[in-house]
């Protein structure tokens, strides 16, 4: 948090200087810095060794320097709506169906406000709120636009009665809906087709009848007449030609630019491009020669494109810039094998849409009512070029609440017929034009013909310019104008009052004037001299600042105290501090308040001392603390007067005999008993409880105060608290027992350790004896007294 702090203080302290950074001279220099921007009109404003550029700061900083508010000059910019018809609400039937009455009701809006008025200052956006319903009803023109190379051949069958059948179906859409149509092939030039004269005439082969090639053709111009449609229409032919590319970008500027032969209305405008090939762009014209680029303007002569070999392909861009301006939608009807060269083309270009055509395009009303469902679905704004330094903002609102911001903040989706949607646009300009002339800027909804019409006024020159008085008194001979209580000086002459010549600057006469006391040092090197006056520098920081005749004197070089500037209690004047009341010093950091010096009873330092700058300086070294109330050397309180409270309360002690000497200084009061002692919040003022112990190992308990009249009071309890004697019968009971218990203890850890040393004994002797080993050897003197005889003959039987 810390971190955060410090780096808002130092961007304010950097954003702060921008005003004074822009050594602005004039009122009109100084609104177009920033918006935050203010020029103080006050004539007596400047102080000695300000420039003139000093009157421009922030609102704040002015009135800080002393500038009324009713001076300062702060021009704001504003909003102001010239035309705003509210949107078409159309009634219904009970059925639920739009009643058109086309002769009260010509003119659709689905776009407010239509015309608005912006008084632009620099750095100051203007903000308006832009609301689109799509209206019901709403007219449309359908041009379909037709590859009749020699591969369309079924699709025209099927487009031949195309007209009737899109007017039956765009009644659920629209009751005015008018259809045109136009056909394309190829530029009429090698290597597009071939130039054979029999190729010319057919470029089909033998046993085809076909037209001779052409690059476009206005075949119907829009109608209401859906018959009429198709009897054109059955009566075209199909062409050829030698590459695979069609010319139809060519058709499709001819379309674009061409309007009051193809009779485009200010309604919803349909282009259906038809094809099943790709298509040649700019450069590809190289290939037949036609190396200059296409013009983007209209060249039809009865209704036929009679530039093709002159002018190359359209490119991409130019394309979109066309469509754009003429408030086309493009519909790109194509066979699946070119869905994705066609899709591409539809991300370039803005409301367009690309539809799957079957082989033989008896898809065609379906796919045009789908993309047209598609198209009209969403809302996408543009504007016309800005002027140098003024820029645009869009935030979309969109249904269900959803906010459109970044790359869809122009964009709003799914728009149903009725459906309302608004977006919020800002407008700011960085600076004033040079011409400072009134510009006008549209705004519009792709697609659509309706706009809105902005005109952008500048806020270049304050109001009290209005006002000046040229050729004034104020400014040296009339060498300038004066207004908004500085002087313009006219070209050629410079200084607060204009006084100087522009060829006089350098002069050393004129140095002269700006060095102090005859030294060496111009403006005391914080300043330059300008008309022989030091017109001081400016500081990144706004807050610090020279002034002075010579810029001697500065804010910011006066002693500080605990790292502030004069303490934090006073201003710095000319490197000197000037302090606060009740604020004294070289740094003003010695108060002249006492009141950190009083100590609880009441006493400055508790009477062993004297406040200097609110702070105690104790008379004696031993004392210390902030009121001379902690002594580390001395005895305390308690044992201090320990005697004393002896020889005047129980007349026993040391001091017994010089009683009335030594202790007559304390004021005793006996009480009974602890109880009775004064208590924390019974008196006026602080006291300490004390317990001491005399000759006899006797306890007494006494208070030491000192009251505010310096009367030094004490508090003893009259009853002495004495340790009683021993009672000999329990002691002597108790030594006895004790000694009885100690010897049969005795005798039971000895029997114990006998046994225990008896056992190990018998034990080892029995391991010995399990042990031991007998000889067991015969005897060499002993005689056996059995003999035993064997008969020889015995057999055993």
């Amino acid at each position: 948090l810390i971190f955060r702090i410090v780096l808002w203080i130092k961007r304010r302290l950097i954003e702060g200087s921008d005003c004074i950074k822009a050594n602005a001279q004039s009122c009109g220099e100084c609104i177009q810095v920033a918006e935050k921007c203010g020029w103080c009109t006050d004539p007596n404003f400047l102080k000695q060794g300000d420039s003139k550029s000093a009157r421009c700061d922030e609102l704040e900083a002015l009135i800080k320097k002393g500038c009324s508010k009713t001076m300062i000059e702060n021009p704001r910019g504003s909003t102001k709506v010239l035309q705003d018809k509210p949107v078409t609400n159309r009634k219904k039937d009970p059925a639920g169906q739009p009643i058109t009455d086309r002769k009260n009701d010509t003119v659709i809006i689905q776009i407010q406000p239509q015309k608005l008025e912006l008084n632009l200052r620099s750095g100051e956006p203007q903000t308006f709120k832009l609301k689109f319903k799509r209206a019901e009803d709403y007219p449309i023109d359908l041009y379909y636009l037709m590859d009749l190379s020699f591969s369309m051949k079924d699709d025209l069958e099927n487009v031949k009665n195309l007209g009737t059948a899109l007017m039956h179906e765009m009644q659920g859409i629209t009751s005015d809906f008018r259809i045109g149509f136009g056909s394309f092939v190829e530029k009429t030039v090698m290597p597009y087709i071939s130039t054979t004269p029999a190729r010319l005439i057919n470029p089909c082969t033998s046993n085809e009848n076909c037209t001779s090639p052409f690059s476009y053709k206005n075949v119907l111009k829009l109608t209401d007449d859906g018959s009429k449609f198709n009897s054109l229409v059955s009566q075209q032919q199909i062409s050829g030609n030698l590459d695979s590319p069609e010319g139809g970008f060519d058709a499709i500027m001819q379309v674009a630019v061409c309007g009051k032969d193809i009779g485009w209305r200010n309604v919803t405008r349909l282009l259906v491009f038809s094809t099943d090939a790709g298509f040649h762009f700019a450069g590809d014209g190289k290939l037949g020669g036609i190396v200059l680029p296409n013009d983007g303007k209209c060249h039809l002569e009865n209704n036929m494109y009679t530039m093709s070999h002159y002018y190359d392909y359209p490119s991409i861009a130019h394309l979109v810039q066309k469509l754009s301006d003429n408030n086309i939608q493009t519909i790109f009807a194509v066979t699946q094998e070119f869905q994705p060269v066609y899709q591409e083309l539809k991300n370039l270009i803005p409301k367009s849409a690309v539809g799957t055509l079957s082989s033989n395009s008896s898809n065609v009303i379906k796919l045009i009512i789908d993309s047209y469902n598609s198209l009209s679905s969403e809302v996408i704004l543009e504007n016309t070029k800005l002027p140098e330094g003024v820029s645009i903002s869009y935030k979309a609102n969109c249904k269900n609440g959803v906010v459109g911001t970044g790359e869809n903040d122009r964009k709003c989706f799914n728009i149903s017929i009725g459906d309302e949607v608004s977006f919020d646009i800002a407008i700011e300009s960085k600076k004033c034009p040079s011409d400072r002339k009134s510009q006008t800027i549209k705004i519009k909804p792709l697609g659509f013909a309706e706009e809105v019409e902005i005109t952008l006024n500048f806020i270049c020159e304050c109001e009290c310019s209005l006002t000046g008085e040229p050729v004034s008194k104020e400014c040296h001979n009339g060498n300038g104008t004066f207004e908004c209580g500085a002087c313009r000086c006219n070209e050629g002459r410079i200084g607060r009052k204009c006084e100087c010549s522009t060829d006089e600057v350098r002069t050393d006469d004129l140095d002269a004037n700006c060095r102090k006391d005859n030294g060496t040092d111009i403006c005391s090197n914080y300043g330059d001299c300008v008309c022989g006056t030091c017109e001081c520098k400016k500081k990144d920081n706004p807050e610090e600042r020279y002034s002075g005749k010579f810029c001697e004197c500065d804010n910011f070089n006066c002693d500080r105290s605990n790292n502030k500037l004069c303490g934090g209690h006073g201003r710095c004047e000319c490197r000197v501090c000037i302090c606060d009341p009740l604020y004294t010093g070289s740094a003003c950091d010695c108060s002249l308040d006492n009141s950190t010096c009083m100590a609880a009873n009441q006493q400055i330092c508790n009477g062993r001392g004297t406040c200097e700058c609110g702070v105690c300086k104790c008379t004696n070294p031993k004392f210390q603390g902030s009121t001379c109330e902690i002594c580390p050397t001395c005895p305390g309180v308690c044992p201090e007067h320990k005697d004393c409270v002896q020889c005047r309360a129980f007349q026993t002690g040391e001091k017994k005999d010089s009683c009335e000497a030594e202790c007559g200084y304390l004021h005793v009061i006996t009480v009974p008993e602890r109880e009775n002692l004064p208590q924390p919040g019974g008196q006026t003022y602080s006291f300490t409880h004390c317990k001491e112990r005399d000759a006899n190992d006797c306890w007494f308990y006494y208070t030491y105060g000192v009251r505010n009249d310096s009367q030094k009071e004490v508090y003893v309890v009259k009853k002495l608290e004495c340790p009683a004697g021993p009672d000999i019968i329990p002691i002597v009971a108790g030594v006895v027992a004790g000694i009885v218990l100690i010897g049969l203890a005795l005798l039971l850890i000895w029997k114990l350790l006998m046994i225990i040393h008896d056992r190990r004994e018998f034990a080892k002797f029995e391991k010995e004896k399990m042990n031991a080993k007998w000889d067991t050897g015969e005897n060499p003197i002993y005689k056996s007294a059995v003999t035993t005889v064997v008969n020889p003959k015995y057999e055993g039987k």
